[in-house]
């Protein structure tokens, strides 16, 4: 046995530590992979080893090498087998690497829950304290269910670092066996009134985290909240709090009232910003609930304004974005408020971060009013010209659009405006907001009537510069807005100044550049262009015009019917046939303008987003059912090379084409060289190679003579703008011109109530009237609503699909945590066994052993009897404190919870009775005595 031993302990100096591994991994770089696999093989030799140090030093590099990515599953008998470990140096290693590489799959942990179960009750509080940690991270349903009693006992234990850490897992717990949450509930809640401030912390922490998603549970123990607020210093316990009201406050109006004095002097005196930004939020959510009772609310509002422009001022970042983020929560509820700081907002857009810029186009969203669009979206659009890359310029395109478009053009007055907006934005480089631009320029077209004739117009210049948009032929590229421009001259070709030019402008030769989809709208819109040219051309009499138009369709139309793209194909070859057949109707005489008019008669409207969800599916018609046989499996074709093959061996021209390669590969010296020295010759040539890093340093310092970075002028370049396409579209309107009119208008309105006050009005109503609120400014055009949708249905049909389902861990912690328990929810008690179930035969023993096991029993009656009055009275003092702080409602709902248990009872206290009196092995307060007289009696 010593030699045995002398021989371990020899082993055991030459096993590599952790340390020897990280260090052995960083020297082996080149060849980390196989060195890892030999140190895998030597700890599984260690975990052989009956030595337990070897064992737990095992573990430890198994957690090192979990961390980089490697699995250990495989060992997860040995992880417990160092978890059950008497030193708790070694605990300590084995519960932190189950809890990184254990999860709800393990098969091991079963048979842990009683290992656990003994750590959770050890007389050592560091040992309990570390499964406690451990369990946080891999508990289970099962361990939750077997495990609560325990660690409810723990949350009353005389440790301060124990009852922390105990009520944290019972989140855990709740999480994965939500049973538990009643019955240790009244327990959780006695910790709120903890003389410890870490597990006062803690409870406040575990009730905010079930309240955040079901509050209305928690509604009645806004008291105690409210006396921890306005008594704690905890800056983090007060923002737990002050969360939690935000949530309770919507529920229960009237708390808002008696939260608004002590949030406000929260703000005027904190100095920490994260309570600050959470009282704000807070105020907000006050405000939002109790709006109709509380009117005269505007200081609190200004407050909040007033701070939160200090946090956007500051030079931290996190403090600005968290200042914008609070200033859209307060302008849901109170715009006017955030549209006097306008102007602050409107400066976050030249901020270096790009989180920030963002934030600020969310906030300018919602601060849009008729009054103020049209100087916004000017401000943006001068931003983006000067905006550095294209994923910027294109989310402020996408912003200037849903700013005018929200809520169905509400805020837009003038439509002229905003359809030269749309124009200008065309003008945009390399953006991928073409099918944006295009959907919004017909949607207005369409729906507004008025502005039409002026947004064809429009259009059709840029058909006339087509070729300026063809460069650029990506799908969601600025070529797409030509798919509108095309489609409304088509449609409305009436409103068209010259549909002649129109219709040759399509006939463009870089229009086949365009993609296809943009081809086949341009082949439809020709046709109808050709019906509305010779529809007039008959009203007035002149039949050559119509052969001549018809005459550069079948000349031109062939273009497209050559396109690779079959849609294109298919539309130019149809209308190609139409075209022959109206010819040969035209010379006999007959008229054709009127019938092919009626191929494009009637109005098209917008298709309501549902529209498809609410077409009824037809009787009889199962859309899962196959409509032909279901295809069968693919034939694996036995000969795939035979396919390929030229008739030779594969082996064959594979050792041939290795041959040529080596051949091509295998040069000499010298031609190595000549390649060098040619290719150095180029370099050198080459007027365009940057010639810095020569093989000799004179050289180098000779380049750097020549060429100073330093002297190089910087030019500022605008690249928001295409150059070419600003020049090219002349005809175009430009927003600036309508935005110059509104504010002239604006002046001389300010003017004309000027002159009025002067002539003896009030200075009440020239005060007010000085102001235009956006109800007096009328829109000069009329929005359409109308929208296609399936015979039968309307847009306001409700839509189930679309509701949120709440989580299945949710749904079952909304529990109602203020009635009493019914016996099936109460927690099972460990027992060693029932009594009257199994009787075990009594020993013979002598009359002297009888008459010592009889006063035993007596002592331990007094006892247990004296124990149970002390119960009774500490648990009625503690119901009648309970009552009287308003915490329950009567003191008898307490005893219920409190009384002293029963052996055949399985309350919640009784796991905590049998501790004290016992009945578990693994208790501290159990004797010598007592374990060994309880063998004896087994």
């Amino acid at each position: 046995m010593a030699l045995k031993r002398v021989k371990m302990n020899i082993d055991r100096v030459l096993d590599k530590n952790l340390q020897d591994l990280v260090r052995g991994i960083r020297n082996h770089k080149d060849e980390e992979s196989k060195y890892i696999s030999d140190c895998l093989d030597e700890i599984k030799q260690e975990l052989k080893s009956g030595d337990h140090q070897a064992k737990s030093n095992a573990v430890g590099k198994l957690l090192y090498l979990q961390m980089l990515g490697y699995e250990i599953s495989w060992a997860a008998f040995n992880i417990i087998e160092v978890m059950s470990s008497s030193k708790f140096t070694q605990k300590r290693i084995g519960y932190l690497t189950a809890s990184q590489s254990f999860h709800a799959d393990t098969d091991v942990l079963m048979l842990a829950t009683n290992m656990i179960r003994k750590d959770i009750c050890s007389s050592q509080m560091y040992d309990s304290g570390v499964a406690l940690s451990g369990l946080a991270c891999f508990t289970t349903p099962d361990l939750a269910q077997d495990l609560a009693n325990d660690i409810m006992s723990l949350m009353t234990s005389t440790r301060p670092y124990l009852r922390k850490k105990a009520i944290l897992l019972m989140y855990k717990i709740y999480l994965n066996y939500p049973d538990a949450l009643r019955p240790s509930f009244p327990r959780l809640k006695e910790r709120l009134e903890d003389t410890d401030p870490g597990v006062q912390c803690a409870a406040v922490n575990v009730i905010c985290e079930l309240a955040r998603k079901n509050p209305k549970n928690y509604l009645s123990l806004a008291p105690t909240f409210f006396k921890l607020m306005t008594n704690s210093s905890n800056n983090w316990m007060l923002i737990k709090i002050i969360k939690l009201f935000g949530a309770l406050t919507p529920l229960e109006p009237r708390l808002g009232k008696k939260l608004i004095e002590p949030l406000t002097n929260l703000i005027h005196s904190t100095s920490a910003m994260s309570l600050l930004y959470e009282c704000i939020n807070t105020v907000i959510a006050v405000l939002v609930s109790i709006s109709t009772d509380l009117p005269n609310h505007t200081t609190s509002v200004q407050l909040c304004v007033q701070k939160l422009r200090v946090l956007i001022e500051d030079s931290d970042q996190n403090l600005k974005y968290l200042g914008l983020l609070a200033f859209g929560k307060i302008l849901k509820s109170h715009p006017k408020s955030v549209q006097a700081h306008k102007d602050l907002v409107l400066q976050c857009l030249d901020d270096r971060d790009e989180s920030i810029r963002l934030r600020a186009l969310d906030l300018l969203y919602g601060m849009v009013s008729k009054k103020n669009l049209m100087e916004i979206v000017r401000k943006l659009m001068v931003h983006m010209e000067k905006a550095e890359g294209t994923t910027y310029r294109d989310e402020l395109m996408n912003k200037v659009i849903e700013i005018c478009t929200q809520n169905n053009y509400q805020h837009v007055v003038n439509f002229e405006w905003y359809v030269s907006v749309l124009v200008e934005l065309t003008k945009m480089k390399d953006t991928q907001h073409g099918k944006l631009l295009a959907d919004h320029m017909m949607d207005v077209a369409i729906r507004v009537v008025a502005i039409r004739k002026f947004a064809v117009g429009q259009m059709a210049i840029l058909l006339e510069n087509s070729h300026l948009f063809a460069h650029n032929s990506q799908r969601k590229g600025i070529c797409e807005i030509l798919f509108a421009a095309a489609w409304l001259c088509g449609e409305y070709a009436e409103l068209l100044p010259n549909a002649l030019e129109s219709l040759e402008a399509m006939f463009k030769p870089k229009v086949t550049s365009l993609p296809g989809h943009v081809q086949s709208v341009f082949v439809q819109n020709i046709v109808k262009l050709y019906s509305a040219i010779i529809m007039k051309a008959e009203v007035d009499g002149d039949e050559a015009k119509v052969r001549e138009v018809g005459q550069i369709l079948l000349d031109k139309l062939p273009m497209f019917a050559q396109s690779s793209d079959l849609e294109v194909q298919e539309r130019a070859c149809s209308a190609l046939q139409l075209l022959k057949y109206i010819h040969k109707l035209l010379d006999k005489g007959v008229p054709v303008s009127e019938e092919v008019s009626f191929l494009f008669a009637g109005d098209l409207n917008p298709v309501a987003v549902k529209a498809q969800k609410k077409v009824p599916i037809p009787e009889g018609l199962d859309l899962d059912q196959w409509i032909n046989k279901p295809p069968s499996k693919p034939v694996e074709v036995q000969n795939k090379a035979s396919i390929f093959s030229s008739g030779k061996d594969d082996s064959v021209l594979r050792g041939e084409s290795e041959k040529k390669r080596r051949k091509a590969k295998e040069l000499s010296e010298e031609e190595l060289k000549a390649q060098r020295e040619a290719r150095l010759q180029a370099q050198a040539s080459n007027p365009h190679y940057l010639k810095l890093g020569g093989p000799s340093p004179r050289k180098a310092e000779k380049a750097e003579e020549i060429i100073n970075v330093d002297d190089i002028p910087i030019e500022t370049l605008d690249i928001g703008m295409d150059i070419e396409m600003s020049k090219g579209l002349d005809g175009l309107a430009s927003s600036d011109k309508y935005y110059l009119e509104a504010m002239n208008a604006e002046k001389s309105k300010r003017k004309q109530k000027r002159k009025e006050g002067k002539k003896g009005k009030k200075g009440k109503k020239k005060s007010s009237a000085a102001v235009a609120s956006d109800d007096e400014i009328t829109p000069t055009h009329h929005v359409s609503s109308v929208v296609d949708m399936p015979e039968g249905m309307t847009a306001a049909d409700s839509d189930n699909e679309d509701d949120d389902q709440k989580d299945e861990i949710i749904k079952k912690l909304d529990i109602n945590l203020d009635e009493p328990l019914r016996d099936d929810e109460k927690l099972p008690t460990r027992q060693h066994r029932v009594e009257g179930t199994h009787v075990l035969p009594e020993p013979v023993d002598n009359g002297s052993a009888i008459l010592e096991k009889k006063k035993k029993k007596k002592k331990k009656e007094k006892s247990s009897s004296k124990q149970a009055k002390s119960e009774r009275s500490g648990s009625k003092s503690l119901s009648a404190e309970l009552a009287q702080a308003g915490i329950i409602d009567t003191p008898s709902s307490a005893l219920d919870l409190l009384s002293p248990p029963d052996t055949s009872s399985s309350t919640v206290e009784s796991a905590a009775a049998r501790l004290t009196n016992g009945s578990n092995d693994a208790s501290p307060n159990t004797s010598k005595k007592e374990k060994s007289r309880d063998k004896k009696k087994i």
